[in-house]
């Protein structure tokens, strides 16, 4: 089986969420299964930096773009895993982001750049490349116009699937488009991808596509109601037999504390003690008071509303006053960064707040703190809950998308059958209560320990679900 995944990020290459995870560790997963998978990505600086790239194919002429591009190839860092990758410097190779500049606006040539991205795509799916894929697996808007072009001029050895990571980024522009992408004028309507007048590029695969998938089963349902569907949750509802959720995984071998390398002090689930070294380092760096009946809370998230973090900024001295400290870890909106900045320097011994992302830093905290709290008011999936569960920290979360899929609140059925690994809330009236929940039972060691132990005993492996993806290719 041969399939291309095409993406516009991937660890450790470029990252800025769940997607860069995923694009690494699921095809890495599908190799190992015998599946031939091979990358496709935009040749971003950090991409040329890190890689190793030979010229595959030179003088690629792709309208409407003046200039031509070359398609350069390499290796995975580390991995098995073959990557082809776009060069082409008016279009990737700038400072900033993938997908934003150094001011946190949008690139204006979003469009383009990932316009682009979806042509080379389908230049793969009509065979005019080196590598002939069966499968062509898009990811999120930024290669939502590969279905569609493979579409209006097909290949039928080749199939799409689209797997949406999150519903609330659409890529919509103007229609203009749809000539400059060589796209026929029936394309753009209701059941093709207009969205109020515009061209959306996510709509463009949920249409086009063969097979849909979200990255958790509760997300796939979650994205057919108003609430979460974001304007499409109807166009979702009329392919749901086409539509599956496939819950994430975790890559184990970069999140491992028996081996993870970022770590103070290595523990598993029969040497859980040692995970208290680890929460003392953390405490210590960031000068917070050392104690071991205060418990300590991580947060790692954008700092924005999806991630409820506007919910948890004013309850942080009513969270304190309970008896617990914080450190947090991101960046996002001004005002809530701003609003968490005064707050750590008027409680410096109980929050810490470090602004931006940092890899070793998010490893510290995921085995440092106690408990991980993740408000979101949606989450497709969400990784963080599971690298907790696997660290021995129990997470708090809301009972949303991949976060009710993944965590058994401790209600006192769970507990007593030993199946709790977390605690869960429904609304946000009843965030706090859920937080003192869980310091309440902080203190029944026994009982906490069970938690951990129940959390760090389950298969959250990408081979899981790496199956379900193969499952899905050969039923395409």
């Amino acid at each position: 089986m041969r399939v291309l995944f095409v993406t516009s990020e991937a660890y450790p290459l470029v990252k800025t969420g769940g997607l860069g995870d995923v694009s690494y560790a699921l095809p890495n997963a599908l190799r190992q299964l015998g599946i031939d998978v091979r990358l496709l990505i935009p040749g971003y600086p950090e991409v040329l930096k890190q890689l190793s790239l030979i010229e595959v194919h030179e003088n690629i002429r792709l309208y409407p773009l003046d200039e031509p591009i070359h398609l350069l190839a390499g290796i995975m860092p580390g991995e098995i895993t073959p990557v082809y990758v776009i060069k082409c410097p008016s279009l990737y190779e700038r400072d900033g982001g993938p997908y934003q500049d150094t001011e946190g606006k949008d690139w204006v040539d979003n469009a383009l750049r990932f316009g682009i991205l979806s042509k080379v795509a389908a230049l793969f799916g009509h065979h005019q490349l080196l590598f002939k894929p069966q499968i062509v697996h898009c990811n999120d808007w930024q290669t939502g116009l590969v279905p569609a072009l493979l579409t209006f001029h097909p290949n039928p050895n080749t199939r799409t699937v689209m797997s949406v990571h999150n519903m609330a980024y659409q890529g919509l522009f103007g229609s203009e488009l749809i000539d400059e992408f060589g796209l026929p004028p029936e394309s753009f309507s209701l059941s093709g991808l207009e969205y109020y007048g515009k061209v959306s590029f996510l709509k463009a695969g949920l249409s086009y596509s063969d097979w849909i998938t979200t990255v958790s089963p509760n997300y796939a349902k979650d994205i057919q109601t108003p609430a979460y569907g974001c304007g499409l949750e109807g166009l979702l509802t009329q392919r749901q037999t086409h539509l599956t959720g496939i819950l994430n995984g975790i890559d184990t071998k970069v999140w491992n504390p028996e081996t993870d390398q970022h770590l103070s002090r290595h523990y598993t689930i029969k040497s859980l003690a040692a995970k208290a070294r680890n929460t003392q380092a953390l405490r210590s760096q960031f000068k917070l008071a050392s104690s071991k009946q205060i418990p300590l809370i991580g947060i790692i998230a954008r700092l924005i509303d999806q991630k409820g973090i506007d919910l948890v900024v004013p309850i942080i001295p009513d969270i304190i006053k309970a008896g617990a400290q914080l450190v947090i870890l991101g960046s996002g909106d001004k005002n809530l960064e701003l609003s968490l900045l005064q707050l750590a320097k008027h409680y410096p011994k109980q929050l810490s707040v470090t602004l931006g992302y940092d890899e070793k830093l998010a490893h510290q905290i995921e085995a440092g703190a106690n408990m991980f709290l993740m408000p979101s008011r949606f989450e497709p999936c969400g990784l963080n809950q599971m690298y907790s569960m696997y660290y021995g920290t129990i997470p708090i979360v809301r009972r949303t998308g991949g976060l009710a899929d993944t965590v058994v609140d401790a209600s006192s059925e769970h507990i007593q059958n030993k199946t709790a690994t977390g605690f869960v809330f429904e609304n946000s009236d009843e965030l706090f209560s859920c937080i003192q929940r869980a310091l309440q039972i902080f203190r029944h060691k026994k009982i906490w320990q069970q938690l951990q132990i129940t959390g760090m005993s389950r298969d959250f492996s990408w081979q899981k679900s790496a199956r379900q993806y193969i499952s899905l290719y050969h039923q395409l």
